[in-house]
């Protein structure tokens, strides 16, 4: 089978745009898109400076979407996110203002900061495209996505995200430290003008609706959305898993693999695409028992172990380019 694995001339020029201001985080920028083109939120979780803002900031001048910001501190308000309803008295009516969140990509910076009720004011945003006040349903341009940034070291002064929010963003993942040489770069590349301040638009939201469309279309066989569903099952009945994965965290699961399928130029989804997306799309959606906690163990190395332990279905013949699969026996390598 002879299968074209070049990106597509969207995701070059966003991902080529991107790096002009994030040195070395191709794989991080890579995964950020798939959930965009999975049509998820996203969640970075990383220490202070790492270019989490710069990330998100990059994602939207790439992409041709409106850009807001805004700061999580314990005093904001639902209405401070949402927007809120304003009477004029020349009218003698309520007038709404709409909030920040009307915007392309909204940046949730520090979201563990606010309250937990301020939190919850973006799953109607974040679930629906929608935000309701005063009993009026507002409904959001699309398209619309969530970057929220926590820090995961830091824990004064701030409110755990509960599961329900966590489990609205399709993936989790942190940019990290660059390496020696690519700080090196970075030094050299901001001795003058930010390059975020001259990045330019590569797409167009149009561009990107009609990519999610394409995205929706990569064909997944019956064997890896079984080997998707098997995953979420064995989440919930494994030993040091408290709570595992719903149906929602599968759709994002799935998704996702398609969005990596679509970026190498693939109509179809492989169970390497699964893998891949697995750890930053199941890893936040897990709440550990109180022994594995205790014991340091991470989510991370618990969906580790839910691929080893799952079998694999494999590529056995095609047609029309499209895969057949079968399942095989043997237990997947560590990824």
């Amino acid at each position: 089978m002879t299968t074209n694995r070049t990106s597509p001339p969207f995701a070059d020029r966003v991902l080529q745009n991107v790096a002009r201001v994030l040195v070395g985080k191709e794989d991080v920028t890579r995964l950020c898109l798939a959930g965009v083109l999975a049509g998820g939120h996203l969640l970075l979780e990383d220490v202070p400076g790492t270019g989490k803002t710069m990330l998100a900031r990059a994602l939207a001048h790439s992409l041709g979407l409106d850009f807001a910001r805004i700061q999580f501190t314990p005093d904001l308000l639902p209405g401070d996110v949402t927007g809120v309803s304003v009477y004029r008295p020349a009218s003698g009516a309520f007038e709404f203002v709409p909030g920040p969140i009307f915007t392309g990509v909204l940046l949730a910076d520090e979201i563990n900061r606010a309250t937990p009720r301020t939190q919850s004011a973006l799953l109607e945003a974040m679930g629906e495209g929608q935000v309701t006040e005063s009993g009026v349903t507002h409904v959001l341009r699309q398209p619309f996505v969530v970057v929220a940034t926590q820090n995961p070291v830091e824990h004064e002064g701030t409110y755990r995200l509960p599961e329900a929010q966590l489990d609205r963003f399709v993936l989790r993942t942190s940019v990290g430290y660059p390496g020696l040489e690519q700080e090196v770069e970075m030094l050299s590349r901001l001795r003058g003008a930010h390059p975020i301040t001259t990045l330019s638009a590569v797409a167009t939201p149009a561009d990107l609706l009609d990519a999610q469309a394409q995205v929706r279309e990569v064909h997944v066989a019956p064997d890896v959305q079984r080997y998707v569903a098997a995953l979420g099952a064995r989440t919930r009945r494994h030993p040091q898993i408290l709570l595992g994965t719903g149906p929602r965290a599968s759709l994002a699961l799935q998704g996702v693999a398609q969005a990596l399928a679509w970026l190498d130029g693939r109509t179809f989804v492989t169970p390497d695409d699964v893998q891949v997306a697995a750890p930053a799309v199941l890893a936040h959606r897990l709440t550990l028992r109180i022994e594995a906690r205790l014991q340091g163990l991470a989510p991370e190395a618990v969906v580790a172990e839910v691929l080893r332990s799952e079998p694999v279905p494999v590529e056995t013949a095609s047609v029309d380019d499209v895969p057949t699969t079968a399942v095989h026996a043997r237990v997947p390598p560590t990824r």
